[in-house]
């Protein structure tokens, strides 16, 4: 009980460490009147597409709420178990309270994106301010306002397992949590991605390409929309997916400690005599359950709030000095998020002695560490410019738009390879040393640094926002130019704060379709069965089609925006030559974007919620099994390639405008735009929320299997 106090207080801690960064960003200088008008405008319009979201998404989650209380009424060990033998409230099934759990699930991933976007959007104007004064000090007050995304996700998320756990000791009640947060997550991501990229490639194709305008010029009208984009994209869309990241791994954690024991676990008999279970032996009968308050159980949460105090110290290790070039910044990130990562191991190597566990956890648990670290240096190599692979994609841009696609396809797939061999030995290492509960550990190690590795994502999208706002408040260049800096740092970054949520994706869903191999009796690897064939199939082909509906979503939305830049330009008097007092309708193109992703978001999210319940109604639950594995494989593969092309092509784009190849308004730069523009979907839309779905169908799976049995 004393490790899950701890874990409640390394929440409360990482709130409170939220709230004093949130505290120290609004106390920044917010800048002149046009630059606050500018970020009132971006408010504004953000907030009223997150509310227009999430009045949709409520809908969709009371469906679900009811359908959850009155369908499961069994419990994950086993489906004639009373809920009392459990040492829960003594009730015969789980049904309402697994819906009390999925709620409250939804609320946190929502509220997670709310807070960091909120904050967010006011640190814009601030970090446009700051970086008048000196890069690190846009630097600092981007970096906390990322920061204070970073803390929101793991405290929220560390506080509710926790107290779900101390409450009820039941996996399935708090998988519920974690079909909560990945339900939202995945709509918040799908249609986030979509407004902001149907937003950046209108203003990018019409302003860059036709216009030949700056970016964030204030003279197009998508440019406001981009920015509010960045916010309820970047911001808003990856807060909830990386809560849904971080849950679903120490969920995982806790299903496979329940349902399969590495080594020796100890187990209660009926008469409340302590006994051993053997290796990989199920807790499938009624006479067998588990010890719940055995260690198992606790390290994940406690290995969470050991990574918080991590983040915390490693966040006051980000400074940088005036006139650093990208390497120097790069350098700057990673040893806040390296000095992170070797408290964390500490801290961990500590928690596992004392509680008396095999020291193997911790090898699990670096091995985990490890493999996140490698997946994110390989996403900096292949998405920095100032690396080889994105230099030779700008080599590609005097040859035209059609070279530089064909390079950025080459350089993602290329980029695989890597995360590839780590996810593939992380997950021999960890089954050796324990089992797939081992599996599931190496999940929660990889993010149990997430308060300062989402920090560093999440303040990508405020330094790009801070950059549009100097370019459009007519600010001194060198303003600029350092949130320029920063900017392409933060492609960089984000790009690796993708990895790791891929990678622990792949080990989570692994895991997860394990628990469901166990709770349902199917052999999720038996090669020879005609099922398993037609489910991994099936689940191959998921992905793909997931990807393509949001690729045409945001080519459909794009469209509508580019027509109206053109309407613009074309119709309203003196707006193309910025006369005094001609203002474009920012509004028009804002709604354009909200009423496309909004659209849009649905049919993709519907796609991953009802597919795997279908299959396993149908076609039965070993079909279902092979659906899982099938969508890992495929998916894995296909959200790296996406989100690490897109990168790429963005930052290729960026080192054109640096002056190579001729430099801003070449012929090389309109086809390095080009490539960012098909880069842009593949990144902030499609590749990112591939990892949701993996994890979501996982869940649903696992909640809904014995139902199929």
């Amino acid at each position: 009980m004393e490790s899950l106090i701890i874990a409640l207080a390394g929440g409360g801690l990482a709130l409170l460490t939220a709230a004093v960064l949130a505290w120290h960003v609004l106390r920044q200088d917010q800048g002149n009147e046009e630059v606050r008008e500018i970020g009132d405008l971006i408010r504004e319009g953000a907030m009223a597409f997150l509310k227009r979201e999430y009045t949709i998404l409520a809908i969709f989650v009371i469906v679900i709420f009811i359908i959850l209380a009155l369908f499961i009424d069994y419990n994950i060990l086993d489906k004639d178990l009373k809920k009392d033998s459990l040492g829960g409230f003594g009730i015969d099934t789980t049904g309402p309270w697994t819906a009390l759990s999925y709620l409250l699930g939804a609320v946190g991933s929502a509220l997670a994106g709310l807070i960091g976007m909120s904050i967010a959007v006011r640190a814009n104007t601030r970090t446009a301010t700051a970086a008048g004064i000196s890069l690190n000090a846009g630097l600092r007050v981007a970096f906390s306002a990322g920061s204070v995304m970073g803390m929101t996700v793991v405290g929220i998320g560390i506080l509710g397992i926790t107290a779900l756990w101390i409450i009820f000791k039941d996996p399935t009640i708090v998988a519920g949590f974690g079909f909560g947060a990945s339900s939202i997550a995945l709509f918040a991501r799908v249609g986030g991605g979509i407004f902001t990229k149907a937003a950046d490639v209108g203003a990018d194709l019409v302003g860059k390409v036709e216009e030949g305008i700056p970016e964030d010029d204030p003279r197009n009208p998508a440019t406001i929309a981009d920015n509010v984009g960045d916010n309820v994209g970047d911001v808003a869309g990856m807060g909830a997916d990386l809560f849904e990241s971080y849950v679903g791994s120490m969920i995982s954690a806790l299903v496979l400690a329940t349902v399969t024991v590495t080594g020796t676990l100890a187990l209660s008999d009926s008469d409340g005599n302590i006994v051993s279970a053997a290796k990989d032996a199920a807790f499938s009968t009624g006479s067998w359950v588990a010890d719940f308050d055995s260690e198992l159980f606790v390290l994940p949460m406690l290995i969470g709030a050991i990574g918080i105090l991590a983040s915390v110290m490693g966040n006051f290790l980000v400074r940088a000095p005036e006139g650093a070039g990208m390497s120097r910044l790069l350098w700057t990130i990673r040893t806040g998020i390296f000095g992170a990562g070797a408290l964390a191991l500490i801290g961990t190597g500590v928690a596992i002695a004392v509680l008396d566990l095999d020291f193997k956890l911790f090898w699990v648990v670096l091995t985990g560490l490890v493999a996140g670290q490698v997946i994110g240096t390989a996403t900096e190599y292949f998405t920095s410019y100032e690396n080889k692979p994105v230099q030779w994609i700008a080599s590609q841009s005097p040859t035209g738009a059609g070279s530089v696609i064909i390079a950025g396809v080459a350089i993602g797939m290329f980029s695989t390879v890597i995360p590839a061999a780590s996810v593939a030995a992380a997950i021999y290492v960890a089954n050796e040393l324990a089992g797939v509960y081992g599996i599931a550990l190496a999940a929660v190690g990889m993010l149990s640094t997430l308060g300062i590795t989402l920090a560093t994502d999440a303040y990508g999208p405020v330094a790009d926002n801070a950059g549009g706002i100097a370019e459009q408040a007519h600010l001194d260049p060198q303003v600029r130019e350092r949130t320029d800096a920063l900017d392409a740092l933060g492609n960089t970054t984000a790009a690796t704060g993708k990895g790791f949520a891929i990678g622990s994706a792949v080990l989570t869903a692994l895991a997860l379709m394990v628990a469901y191999g166990q709770v349902t009796g199917v052999d999720v690897f038996r090669l020879n069965d005609p099922d398993l064939t037609i489910g991994l199939i099936i689940g191959g082909v998921l992905p793909f089609l997931f990807a393509g509906l949001t690729m045409k979503a945001v080519g459909d939305a794009a469209n509508s925006m580019i027509e109206e830049v053109r309407r613009q330009f074309r119709e309203i008097p003196g707006l193309r030559e910025g006369l005094p007092g001609v203002k474009p309708d920012a509004a028009r193109a804002v709604d354009i974007s909200t009423q496309g992703a909004l659209k849009a978001m649905i049919l993709p999210g519907l796609i991953a919620i009802i597919s795997p319940v279908l299959v396993g109604a149908v076609l039965g639950p070993e079909v279902l099994g092979g659906l899982l594995l099938g969508s890992i494989v495929t998916g894995f593969f296909l959200a790296v390639f996406m989100a690490n092309a897109g990168g790429a092509w963005d930052n290729a784009k960026k080192y054109v405008e640096l002056g190579n190849y001729g430099g801003k308004g070449s012929d090389a730069h309109a086809a390095a735009v080009t490539g960012d523009t098909v880069g842009d979907p593949f990144k902030d839309t499609s590749g990112p929320a591939l990892n949701i779905l993996l994890k979501l169908m996982a869940v649903v799976s696992l909640i809904f299997g014995p139902l199929f049995i």
